[in-house]
């Protein structure tokens, strides 16, 4: 299972994180969230071994200041949190490994998720809120038993060290990774090392 850390801001919190070796970090390039990172120290990002990809986080952004947060920081990967279509998506797979973000409730159609075929890597479920991600809310993880594509998807949405036990209990055959944000922090952006060193425990 991949492990994704999302929402960090600082130096010493990335550190300590990189030393457990997740498969993904996020960055929030999104003015509005309480975790965006605002303009990254390069001396930030050195901290981060090539092993592990470097997720830019966006909203609706311009395809354009997208491509030069690629070029300033050698994004890995970007995670499209909005409203992007997949004819915009498909304008990055192939330069970076490209998420597409889609909020989950019991309403929700998984056809919608047809035309992003071949324009997405992964999927990524969040729970459905009105501020695209980090409520710390989980969503019916049954509803995933609707989801029929070929994609594979990382799960988000209130995961926590009370319920990534029963996490580890999913099987659907795309199931690729976790996304772990608000409920492992210690404030926005800062997360709680002890509490990830366990979930790194559960995990692997």
């Amino acid at each position: 299972m991949q492990i994704k850390i999302c929402g960090l801001k600082h130096r010493d919190n990335i550190e300590a994180i990189a030393a457990f070796k997740p498969d993904y970090v996020g960055f929030i390039c999104y003015a509005p969230s309480p975790r965006f990172a605002a303009e990254l120290d390069d001396e930030v990002l050195a901290v981060v071994p090539e092993t592990i990809a470097k997720t830019a986080v966006f909203v609706n952004e311009t395809a354009e200041t997208i491509d030069q947060l690629i070029d300033k920081y050698h994004f890995d990967a970007i995670q499209l949190h909005g409203n992007e279509d997949p004819d915009f998506c498909a304008r990055f797979k192939g330069d970076v490994t490209v998420l597409k973000a889609f909020g989950i409730d019991g309403d929700f159609d998984f056809e919608r998720l047809n035309p992003y075929v071949g324009s997405v890597d992964f999927f990524l479920f969040d729970t459905k809120t009105d501020k695209h991600g980090g409520s710390g809310k989980s969503f019916d993880w049954s509803l995933l038993d609707k989801y029929e594509l070929d994609v594979p998807f990382f799960l988000s949405g209130g995961l926590g060290m009370d319920n990534l036990e029963e996490v580890k209990s999913i099987k659907h055959p795309q199931f690729y990774g976790v996304d772990l944000n608000s409920r492992f922090e210690i404030e926005p952006g800062l997360k709680d090392i002890e509490k990830l060193k366990n979930a790194f425990e559960l995990l692997r």
